[in-house]
C-alpha cells in the first residue's frame, strides 16, 4: 500500500513543545536581553521547510501561546509571528537555497521586522522599550539559527517529516 498522506505531525509538534520550553526556561536577569526567539525560529524553519502544512495559522496560533506564557497583550506576539511566517512563505524558495550563514542574515531581518512589530504594539500601550532591547534578541536569534536549522532537519530528515 502506498501511503501518501502526511507524516511527521509529531516531530513538528514536539519542536513546538520543545521551544515553548525553552521559552520558559529562566534566565539570569543579565541574560533576559539576549533570550533568543526559539518560537520564532521553529516557525521559520517548519514554514520554509513545509509550507503546505505550516503557515501563518500556525504562526498565529504558536504567538497566541507565546502571549500566555509571557503574560503580554493577548495577540502582539500573535500579529508578530503570523508575519513572520508570511514573510517566511513569500521567501522560501530563496532562503532555502542559502547555507545556513546566510540564511541567518535574512532571518536576522525577519525578526527585526517581528520585535518592531511588538515594539509598535507595547508603544501603543505606552511601554516601548528601547530598540537596543529589539537589536540584541534578534542578533542571538540570527546567531543560533545554523545550529537550530542544522538540529529540525536532521529530525526532519530522521523521521521523514513530509
Amino acid at each position: 500500500m502506498n501511503y501518501t498522506g502526511r507524516r511527521g505531525s509529531g516531530i513538528i509538534a514536539l519542536s513546538f513543545v520543545a521551544a515553548f520550553t525553552l521559552l520558559m526556561m529562566p534566565l539570569p536577569s543579565w541574560a533576559q536581553l539576549l533570550r533568543p526567539e526559539w518560537v520564532a525560529m521553529v516557525v521559520i524553519y517548519w514554514t520554509m521547510a513545509l509550507p503546505n502544512r505550516v503557515g501563518i495559522g500556525i504562526g498565529w496560533f504558536a504567538g497566541l501561546i507565546v502571549d500566555v506564557i509571557r503574560d503580554s497583550l493577548l495577540g502582539q506576539h500573535a500579529l508578530a509571528l503570523a508575519v513572520v511566517a508570511f514573510l517566511t512563505l513569500r521567501l522560501h524558495q530563496r532562503i532555502r537555497v542559502y547555507p545556513p550563514g546566510q540564511q541567518a542574515i535574512t532571518i536576522f531581518l525577519v525578526m527585526v521586522i517581528n520585535f518592531l512589530i511588538i515594539l509598535w504594539i507595547r508603544g501603543i500601550m505606552g511601554q516601548a522599550p528601547d530598540l537596543w532591547q529589539v537589536l540584541l534578541p534578534a542578533l542571538t536569534t540570527a546567531i543560533l539559527w545554523p545550529g537550530v536549522f542544522m538540529v529540525l532537519r536532521f529530525l526532519r530528515r530522521q523521521f521523514h517529516v513530509s
